[in-house]
């Protein structure tokens, strides 16, 4: 096994590697039942700790002591349970730097990414928090006068959440924390791929914010410990974000089991580009939207259809800013890109810039990678039928398409069967509009990029991309409570029978 390396543990406050080395999070620090998994730092390939991987039989466990812990947390006054969550995100920021430099070599990410997800989430929590503190209910009218009639929000219970490795602190955050401030319980289950800033960073911040025992629980683990989790019948949500592949699983299981299940996929998403755009803001934008981070993000610039009278010149200007970019080691050095996530990714990317080529398409800038940095790689030429077009790439690509009409610009952007986010650019806001409202997706942006992830509106997509809007300020009440009905009269009224 590599040597681990040091994360000056000596001084830090929050995780220091003694605590959970081996260890998973579940009624305390504990070992599990399958053995552990080293933690890598994806620019180096070094080992930075091993972290505990849970069975079916350590899912189980936390289950039915969550179940436990779930019926006294409800009976919590909302806004002490407000307090928790408070406590919480104020602890985020006091070790923000801590944090960010966990996701830094854990996910690859830049530090500015790292930094951007720590603020993030303590926005989300902070949000989340104020759900203890509004009404819960609404007094209903009724038939009869002697009847009082209320409907209100009941927690559902314990909550599953699986999150993904490519932004894990923040996706975890904007479930477990609208979860929790609702009454209900979590099991996190982080990809192994991202366990501390995923789920150890977490668990410990809510421990030092006074969250009750047996309430939170991270299970690290793969597709054993996912499906674990989603068919346990004492786990009543699944909050799932990651591929569409894995999704459908997910969506699949949790219907059996009649459970609420939220989906947030992949996307392959349109950044559309009118003739009137200013082109040094539209590469600008651009740029941001396909290499921020590697490229690595289900909101993610997968395709630039770029009116034909601008595309040479759209793509010129595009490859100079990929060309500016420095790829490089994240935590060592000030980089544009950091690494991609492993080497199987890797070889994904290069099959399908490879194939892109072979059927025609130019290569602008980059295509070529060392290890596990991918130079930012534009593309032009590429056609509906081509990889670059029909696949969600992951990786730092630009695929760049023409068209001519505004009819054959919507066309191309709902030729896919994802449906997660679009953007339109133009200097005629009331045209990008028209487009927009054709344009079939669960987010779309004029004169903006795709990759924008705000605390506010609702987060979400349709066809392959998920089952719409699942999280945002306007719609988390509405996700992690469940709604009853409840009437009371004085006396029981006389019936024929």
């Amino acid at each position: 096994m590599t040597e681990v390396a040091k994360i000056s543990h000596s001084t830090t406050s929050l995780a220091p590697l003694e605590l959970w080395e081996g260890n998973m999070f579940s009624l305390g620090w504990r070992a599990g039942e399958t053995g552990s998994q080293s933690v890598i730092e994806k620019a180096t390939g070094e080992s930075l700790g091993n972290v505990a991987i849970a069975s079916v039989t350590d899912v189980a466990r936390a289950a039915e002591a969550a179940v436990h812990a779930q019926a006294v947390w409800a009976a919590v006054p909302g806004p002490s349970r407000g307090d928790v969550l408070r406590r919480f995100s104020d602890l985020m920021l006091q070790h923000g730097d801590e944090i960010a430099d966990w996701i830094v070599r854990e996910s690859g990410s830049i530090r500015g990414k790292g930094q951007w997800e720590v603020h993030t989430s303590a926005r989300e929590v902070l949000e989340a928090a104020a759900l203890g503190s509004q009404p819960i209910g609404t007094l209903l009218a009724s038939a009869d006068g002697d009847r009082r009639s209320i409907a209100r929000r009941i927690p559902i219970g314990v909550v599953g959440v699986i999150t993904p490795w490519n932004s894990p602190f923040l996706l975890a955050c904007r479930a477990l924390g609208p979860a929790l401030a609702t009454g209900n319980a979590v099991i996190l289950k982080p990809d192994p791929q991202t366990p501390v800033c995923g789920g150890v960073l977490l668990a410990r911040l809510l421990e030092m914010a006074g969250l009750p025992d047996g309430l939170f629980h991270v299970l690290p683990g793969g597709v054993e410990t996912g499906e674990a989790l989603v068919v346990d019948p004492l786990v009543r949500m699944i909050s799932f974000t990651g591929s569409t592949r894995a999704g459908r699983r997910v969506g699949a299981m949790a219907g059996e089991q009649l459970k609420r299940v939220n989906l947030e996929l992949g996307g392959n998403n349109a950044f559309v580009v009118l003739e009137d755009a200013d082109l040094d803001r539209a590469t600008s934008a651009g740029a941001w939207g396909a290499f921020f981070h590697q490229g690595q993000i289900c909101l993610t610039a997968g395709r630039h259809l770029v009116h034909e009278s601008v595309a040479a010149a759209y793509a010129e200007r595009l490859a100079v800013r990929a060309d500016r970019m420095v790829v490089g080691d994240p935590f060592r050095g000030e980089v544009h890109l950091g690494p991609l996530v492993n080497e199987r990714q890797a070889e994904n990317v290069d099959r399908i810039v490879a194939e892109t080529l072979a059927q025609g398409a130019t290569l602008i800038a980059g295509g070529t990678r060392n290890g596990l940095f991918f130079r930012p790689t534009v593309l032009a030429g590429v056609r509906p039928g081509m990889p670059a077009f029909e696949e969600e790439i992951f990786g730092p690509v630009a695929p760049i398409i023409t068209f001519s009409t505004d009819d054959e610009a919507v066309a191309l952007a709902n030729q896919t069967a994802y449906g997660l986010v679009a953007s339109i650019v133009s200097a005629n806001e009331a045209r990008a509009r028209r487009l927009a409202d054709r344009i079939h997706v669960g987010i779309i942006h004029i004169n903006d990029q795709t990759v924008l992830h705000e605390v506010y509106g609702p987060i979400g997509g349709v066809g392959s991309s998920g089952n719409g809007g699942n999280y945002g300020t306007g719609v988390n009440a509405d996700q992690f409570t469940e709604w009853q009905w409840v009437t009371t009269r004085d006396t029981v009224p006389a019936y024929p029978f």
